[in-house]
């Protein structure tokens, strides 16, 4: 008999999580994608470098996550678990789990995303960024997890390989011309391989999604935020981090920090822990046709032919994998479940 209690009425089933992580998600990175380009593009009036957003998203998302890193590492010594927190007590996951997901999480992802913004416009990203993504996911995952590739995922990762040299391949011909957009293209594929792995580790460690976030961000902000102030208040390298109008500075680690990491890192992480991360990264085929009309719409860009048949490619690579991709079983959700009481 079910219980009439409403406790037990208002408890959220896994399944009600999951798809409401998947919709904070895709809006979340579809924003990301118009504001991120928005901002790194010097034709465009942004006065911050991509190294100075990224210095903004991973402050911002510190300035919520580190004390909460803290307090979930205190609790973890009270409760008598040993070796659950590193980095002076701010992450709460191991030294050794927190470098792996913080470098391809945290770090990389950010170095590479952003300075791929200043060469090439948001609709490449539409497509390399999120599109490719399902990509690397499913072949990292198959190498590392295990996982087994069906012939229709097969199919639909063959459409999305088409997609990215439809738009990737056209732009590195175009750099025996003297064209810059190439490189960027490039960076976009290095961050989605980025996160791909990141999201694989997440799975195979089987992480909690707010621990996950924290760790990644703690990580970031031990090793980069240090250097790169030494390097801009030594005069090593150009930045404006420290000299630019206030109201920029808040507006990027609001969004970038907040909405970019602490909101949009916990959902795809919850994600994960419920579809699983091939089918996770395949959930969100809306984020290439969502930003790449907002790129023509909201910044003026325009949608050449090559654009638009590599942003149908990748999305119906992408369809293809969702229809491949079986749900979980209920023994996996439960699993899962428990494994995560017993590490909160």
């Amino acid at each position: 008999m079910l219980d009439p209690s409403p406790a037990h009425s208002a408890r959220l089933s896994p399944r009600t999580i999951g798809i409401a992580a998947a919709v904070v998600t895709v809006l979340v990175w579809t924003s990301f994608i118009l504001i991120a380009r928005a901002s790194s593009d010097p034709a465009r009036g942004g006065t911050l470098s991509p190294f100075d957003i990224a210095f903004c998203r991973i402050v911002g998302a510190s300035l919520i996550l580190l004390p909460w890193g803290a307090w979930l590492s205190y609790r973890d010594r009270e409760r008598g678990v040993v070796g659950q927190s590193s980095l002076l007590g701010v992450s709460p996951l191991s030294w050794r789990v927190t470098a792996q997901v913080g470098f391809f999480g945290g770090l990389l992802y950010a170095m590479v995303a952003y300075n791929g913004f200043v060469y090439a416009p948001a609709a490449h990203a539409s497509v390399l960024l999120p599109g490719s993504l399902p990509l690397w996911t499913a072949l990292l995952a198959a190498l590392i997890l295990h996982d087994r590739i069906t012939l229709t995922r097969a199919l639909g990762l063959g459409l999305i390989v088409l997609g990215d040299l439809l738009v990737g391949g056209l732009s590195l011909l175009r750099a025996f011309e003297g064209g810059e957009v190439w490189k960027g293209d490039l960076l976009f594929m290095a961050g989605a391989m980025s996160w791909a792995t990141y999201s694989v580790l997440a799975r195979r460690h089987h992480l909690d999604a707010v621990r996950a976030t924290i760790a990644i961000t703690a990580f970031a902000f031990v090793t980069y935020v240090p250097v790169y102030s030494v390097l801009v208040l030594g005069g090593f390298v150009p930045g404006r981090v420290f000299s630019a109008p206030l109201r920029e500075l808040l507006f990027q680690a609001m969004f970038q920090g907040w909405g970019s990491v602490v909101v949009s890192g916990i959902t795809f992480t919850q994600m994960i822990r419920y579809f699983g991360p091939v089918r996770s990264t395949m959930i969100t085929a809306l984020v290439p046709g969502l930003s790449a009309l907002g790129a023509v719409l909201l910044l003026g860009e325009p949608l050449y032919w090559n654009l638009a048949a590599g942003l149908v490619l990748v999305t119906l690579g992408i369809l293809f994998g969702v229809r491949a991709a079986a749900p979980n079983t209920n023994k996996t959700i439960a699993d899962k479940e428990l494994s995560t009481r017993a590490r909160g």
